[in-house]
């Protein structure tokens, strides 16, 4: 996975996008009361899923406006070992500023989640308990109020032996952290190299996915390597065989839990770099076969570039201050039923994500801070809850 540099200076990344389809929570959600799905929406962002990661020590993290067009921002890392780089950041700052940076990041519809262990980690290998590194990386992640964690795990000498030890612990690891981290309040992503069938004597990632994959939002698969879309898409090398998009879909990882990662520019990684024009190119096609999108050097402009027509951005609000970011108003009559309350769906009037409106027949929830789009349109900017009765 490839990592940001220095938010000082430059945000290069590696960002990710999944499927705008069929995403299973969906079908919770709509039995809840309106309330509630309110309440989760708020914590748990609907697909496209637009990742950026960032692995620098800087002294606070970027401006809504600095990534506008991602939904979700990881932090790097959470180690065995502690906080360090932009979590050790995150963690120095006052609950105040925290506070600040989290309710900027929630109206814009951006999600704040911290990465787990990364290449310096190797927790199977070093004897660490699962259970108990699960309980304390979610107390962490609880402590300093953040929205969730991705579990970058990369010991690969214990996936190299063969044994299942690698496997088992990412499995049980996983499964407590769901026990900490609710599903549909808290985000858990994984970020995996090891797709390819037949490579670990434990099984690799498919018997991960197998075992958990229930508990996981999303999972990321390689930065490197695939630089074009047959590549990306459809057939990958030898090197690492079946690990393209839809191979690995076909081997039993689900288009909706599938996200690609990217290096932001050709110095970010030694391989696996795209330009933005074809990956927009790729990510289109990807999208016409039921799957969703992914970026890299990443600021707006770049992710901008990636989305294009097929996931447009919305304009960001005229300040991402939340004295400003209030509730919605509208002049519209309210539905009844279970629509009772909720205003329709007004193109003169922003929206942020969770806010609920009636369209069409039908209740609708904001992905993600909006104005002027549709509910129903192109740019995937509300969840259809069903009809109102």
């Amino acid at each position: 996975m490839m990592l940001l540099r220095s938010l000082a200076t430059s945000l290069a990344a590696c960002s990710l996008f999944g499927l705008t389809h069929g995403v299973p929570l969906m079908d919770k959600l709509r039995s809840l009361t309106p309330a509630a799905r309110n309440v989760l929406k708020r914590a748990t962002p609907t697909a496209p899923y637009f990742v950026v990661y960032s692995d620098a020590y800087v002294a606070t993290e970027p401006t809504v406006a600095e990534i506008n067009g991602f939904n979700v921002f990881a932090i790097s890392f959470l180690l065995t070992s502690g906080a360090a780089d932009e979590a050790l950041a995150w963690q120095e700052l006052t609950a105040s500023e925290r506070t600040t940076i989290l309710d900027e990041y929630n109206a814009a519809g951006i999600y704040l989640v911290v990465s787990l262990f990364g290449s310096e980690d190797t927790p199977t290998t070093s004897g660490d308990d699962p259970i108990t590194t699960a309980n304390s990386m979610a107390a962490w992640a609880l402590e300093y109020s953040l929205q969730g964690v991705d579990v970058d795990y990369e010991d690969f000498g214990a996936f190299d032996s063969g044994t299942g030890s690698a496997e088992q612990w990412l499995g049980n690891f996983t499964a407590q952290l769901r026990t900490q981290l609710p599903q549909g309040q808290y985000i858990l992503t994984h970020a995996r190299k090891s797709f390819s069938p037949d490579i670990w004597g434990g099984g690799g990632y498919l018997w991960v996915n197998e075992a958990v994959g229930s508990m996981i939002d999303w999972v990321s698969k390689g930065t490197t390597e695939y630089t074009t879309c047959e590549g990306l898409l459809y057939t990958s090398s030898s090197t690492w065989p079946e690990s393209s998009i839809f191979q690995i879909s076909a081997n039993g990882v689900t288009l909706d839990k599938l996200v690609i990662g990217k290096p932001a520019t050709a110095t970010d990684a030694n391989n696996g770099f795209m330009n933005t024009t074809l990956l927009a190119s790729c990510a289109a096609e990807a999208y016409a076969g039921g799957w969703g999108e992914c970026y890299p050097d990443a600021a707006s402009s770049w992710i901008t570039a990636v989305r294009g027509n097929t996931w447009p951005i919305p304009t960001l609000p005229s300040t991402t201050s939340t004295t400003s970011a209030a509730t919605p108003t509208s002049t519209a009559p309210a539905g009844t039923g279970n629509c009772a309350g909720v205003t329709a769906w007004e193109d003169n009037v922003a929206y942020n994500g969770g806010a609920q409106v009636t369209y069409d027949g039908d209740l609708w929830t904001a992905s993600y801070w909006n104005e002027a789009s549709t509910p129903g349109g192109s740019a995937d900017a509300w969840a259809n809850d069903g009809a109102c009765t």
